[in-house]
């Protein structure tokens, strides 16, 4: 598995970060049976490793608004952080748009084309999100080869350009999204007056993923309808063990509560 992927794939498995670190060390290390597979070792940093680290406090990008529990929560983490000895400075990468753009290519463009021959004829049986995404994805013009070679070499310069300005600070702090998290079938938000899409709401996620960063997630409060606000911990790629490790004392911070549903 990738960097992004196995964070990804265990987060939803899990309550703590504890436990989120304990299946990665079972996940961890190369596939002897996936070709592609890197040889990284498993990694323990030290604490005081961790907090060489400079910390980017990151609340958002200029264009797409957010409400005022997300600005709450990731302002939290960095404050819980610098209480732990971080530094932790505001910083705003650049290239964000690109990233955007090359992601809307690969993951719904080149998405649906990869899913097509899978679903044929099986429409009636596909969930509401999913034809949402596909009724996006078809909405778009068709896609060529020159196309799809000038976008893998564009993301292969941009990745270089945003990796080189995490040299500074290679732990950045954002928000999972711009709102708390949402209804099932909710695609459509009204923030600060402006109107957010479900595409625009989750931006942060569309350029971590560009750029195959691995990403820790810590639920740290909830909306006024007790939906959960998180705040992710971005790092290079291949340091997973350093996203976890800054991730575990943010969560140690605030501590682990119970879902509504749990309660229920």
């Amino acid at each position: 598995m990738g960097p992004f992927s196995i964070l990804g794939a265990i987060g939803p498995l899990a309550r703590t970060i504890g436990d989120v670190r304990l299946l990665f060390q079972a996940f961890s290390g190369q596939d002897p049976l996936d070709p592609v597979s890197p040889p990284v070792a498993l990694k323990n940093p030290s604490p005081d490793k961790l907090c060489a680290k400079a910390i980017a406090d990151f609340e958002g990008d200029g264009h797409v608004p957010a409400t005022e529990g997300t600005h709450a929560a990731a302002s939290d983490a960095a404050r819980a952080l610098r209480d732990a000895s971080f530094r932790v400075e505001p910083f705003r990468p650049r290239n964000l748009e690109q990233l955007s753009k090359l992601w809307w290519m690969f993951f719904v463009r080149c998405g649906a084309i990869f899913y097509e021959p899978e679903i044929r004829s099986k429409q009636e049986r596909l969930s509401p999100i999913f034809k949402k995404f596909l009724s996006i994805a078809e909405a778009s013009r068709p896609i060529n080869a020159t196309q799809l070679l000038n976008a893998w070499a564009e993301l292969d310069l941009l990745r270089r350009k945003a990796l080189a300005e995490m040299n500074e600070h290679p732990v950045l702090l954002c928000p999972v999204a711009s709102i708390p998290a949402f209804h099932h079938d909710e695609r459509m938000w009204t923030v600060e007056g402006s109107s957010v899409h479900y595409l625009d709401a989750v931006r942060y996620t569309q350029w971590f993923n560009s750029l195959a960063c691995p990403v820790a997630v810590v639920p740290l409060n909830a909306s006024s309808e007790e939906l959960p606000i998180g705040v992710p911990i971005v790092t290079w790629p291949f340091e997973d063990e350093i996203a976890l490790g800054v991730a575990a004392l943010v969560d140690a911070a605030f501590g682990y509560r119970p879902p509504p549903m749990a309660l229920a």
